[in-house]
């Protein structure tokens, strides 16, 4: 029987995250980890309901619920069947209105909107196929998952016959690698012991309590100052030893030419990358810092728009880690395109996931790329955040460093609805002392 889409709600959800300064870094010193949450509704008899989100960090996730409002209303009414019938046609509905695309296109608060409720509509697929979103993907066939894609503007680099030839390269192999995942889990990092607003003290206490829970790969936010970035970098290597990767980002603070003079000085930490060095927009710039500071790597993708411009970086060899943020573009379709642009330019994937909900959706995107599409683990890891999980159904699990692989149908974001109702803001309770 046909499930219709009968309605809506959107929801301002923001966590105080400020007040502990976790998330903190040099571009977001103080950030309230938010979404803005959308529930749809269906007349399914057994109430299923798709959830998406999108990551926000406080002041203006109104003006992303204002967008969900605007959008989600152009499949309000559609039949789940008529949409997953022909998934491409389906965001191309979601971002090709001829009046909001005008607010686009593809880009901005629109596309963060777009992605919210795109992604409650895989998260509702999955849940009606009972399993989670990385094995939908895993079990369709290389058309079908062809068939979900929009390759506007990219088949000069990925046409849908490269990327048939790329997923039935490792269709034979699949099953082998599923169970691996099953049984050991996907490598995972860890950012929750680096961010900038905390002591140095803080620092190595998290330093000794993640390599005590088998943490083997750190992420140090750096761009505060020179001296801020070395003495903070010594520490950390010192606390996590030679044999841990360590990682850098930067978050954007940096010009380019500085960029470059101050990795020369932290290339004496043997970073693995260095991220956002400078504008996600400067495709020319991200290309001079890696020709300048390799072997380093020089990764990016939490705020990058959209395919086309991660098609760019790919050209430019611009990027040596490719960071797909599950939310920043529009949804699950429009990463697919880049997960299969990434395999054909031989470039790891390693997921953004500093923020709340990022870390539920993103392993099933990684999973998703290791076993039907890359095929290997070399350089690719989830990044792990410890904050805000308790709010989730089912969230993520990571054990030893390494993700589980979720068993819950879905996308794996449902909140909730006391989380909810305390963090909506500004009228939950947890706001309540602001409101006072």
């Amino acid at each position: 029987m046909p499930i219709t889409l009968t309605g809506f709600k959107a929801y301002d959800i923001r966590f105080p995250t400020s007040r502990s300064l976790a998330g903190s870094d040099a571009m977001n010193p103080a950030p309230d980890y938010s979404a803005a949450y959308v529930i749809l509704y269906t007349d399914s008899p057994q109430g299923l309901a798709g959830h998406g989100l999108t990551f926000t960090i406080g002041r203006g996730t109104e003006i992303c619920v204002a967008a969900i409002n605007a959008c989600a209303p152009l499949i309000i009414g559609r039949t789940l069947e008529s949409l997953t019938a022909d998934m491409a046609q389906f965001w191309r509905v979601m971002t090709g209105d001829s009046q909001l695309r005008w607010l686009g296109p593809e880009k901005g608060i629109i596309h963060l909107a777009t992605a919210a409720v795109v992604n409650a509509v895989w998260d509702l697929y999955a849940k009606v196929e009972d399993k989670p979103l990385w094995k939908l993907l895993v079990d369709m066939p290389p058309e079908q998952l062809v068939s979900c894609i929009d390759f506007r503007y990219i088949t000069n680099v990925l046409t849908p016959a490269d990327a048939l030839d790329l997923l039935r390269r490792q269709a034979p192999t699949k099953a082998q690698r599923e169970a691996e995942m099953l049984e050991q889990g996907f490598p995972a990092y860890t950012t929750g012991a680096g961010w900038s607003g905390y002591s140095d003290e803080q620092m190595r206490l998290y330093c000794r309590e993640a390599r005590a829970n088998g943490w083997q790969h750190f992420k140090l936010k750096v761009g505060l100052s020179l001296e801020d970035d070395l003495r903070r970098a010594s520490i950390m290597r010192t606390e996590i030893g030679a044999e841990s990767t360590l990682m850098l980002d930067a978050n954007q603070v940096w010009e380019v030419n500085e960029a470059i003079v101050i990795m020369q000085r932290l290339a004496a930490f043997d970073p693995l990358w260095i991220e956002e060095p400078t504008s996600p927009d400067d495709i020319l710039g991200h290309a001079a810092i890696a020709r300048a500071v390799a072997p380093i790597r020089v990764a990016t993708g939490e705020h990058v728009q959209n395919r086309i411009i991660f098609k760019q970086l790919f050209q430019a060899n611009a990027i040596g880690i490719c960071q797909i943020d599950a939310c920043r573009v529009g949804g699950v379709n429009e990463v697919l395109a880049i997960l299969l642009m990434a395999a054909k330019f031989g470039i790891p994937v390693c997921p953004h996931a500093g923020g709340v909900g990022l870390c539920e959706y993103v392993q099933h995107l990684s999973l998703f790329d290791y076993i039907a599409l890359s095929g290997s683990l070399e350089n690719r890891m989830i990044e792990y955040t410890p904050h805000l999980h308790e709010h989730f159904v089912h969230p993520a699990i990571v054990k030893g460093g390494r993700y589980v692989p979720p068993d819950a149908p879905g996308y794996s974001v449902t909140m909730y609805p006391s989380s909810i109702a305390a963090f909506s803001y500004p009228n939950g309770s947890a706001w309540a002392d602001e409101r006072s």
